[in-house]
């Protein structure tokens, strides 16, 4: 599963402003309801329900939330660099400023898990996180996600 194959230009957010972490799961729920043509409130229940499982805040300034929602005919992601980070609950306890929600189709199983996966090795490089802390243009940030670690690890 690529990257590539869920997440737009128009779904990188370079500077999201929230102060908290149901604030910001509203602006990525808004902004994964516009490109997915879903409704906003359902994505952002969806959003909720999950984090209420245990947090989607992974560490080292990363959290990746994630639901299934009926009425969705494929994956869709929306990443977000937060500025100011947002305490999220995560499990080193350290604010997060690196977003990536996903959606999936309700019957998305093994697609859902594979997505994730190649978002959390990714997300693990530390080379590519520095690099989307400091990356000035939307354009650069959706490059270096969508191209992976491999050709930007030097």
């Amino acid at each position: 599963m690529e990257i590539a194959n869920l997440l737009s230009p128009k779904g990188v957010i370079l500077s999201l402003r929230a102060t908290s972490k149901k604030q910001t799961l509203a602006e990525l729920a808004r902004r994964a309801a516009e490109l997915a043509g879903l409704h906003e409130r359902a994505v952002f229940e969806i959003l909720l329900e999950r984090e209420r499982l245990g947090t989607t805040g992974v560490g080292r300034g990363i959290a990746i939330p994630h639901g299934k929602l009926p009425g969705l005919q494929r994956l869709h992601g929306v990443f977000a660099r937060l500025d100011p980070p947002v305490d999220f609950e995560a499990v080193d306890e350290q604010p997060v400023d690196l977003v990536f929600l996903l959606i999936a189709p309700e019957g998305a199983g093994a697609d859902h898990l594979k997505a994730l996966a190649r978002i959390s090795r990714l997300l693990r490089d530390p080379k590519v996180c520095e690099k989307l802390r400091t990356l000035e243009s939307a354009d650069a940030v959706y490059k270096l996600l969508t191209t992976g670690a491999e050709s930007h690890a030097a």
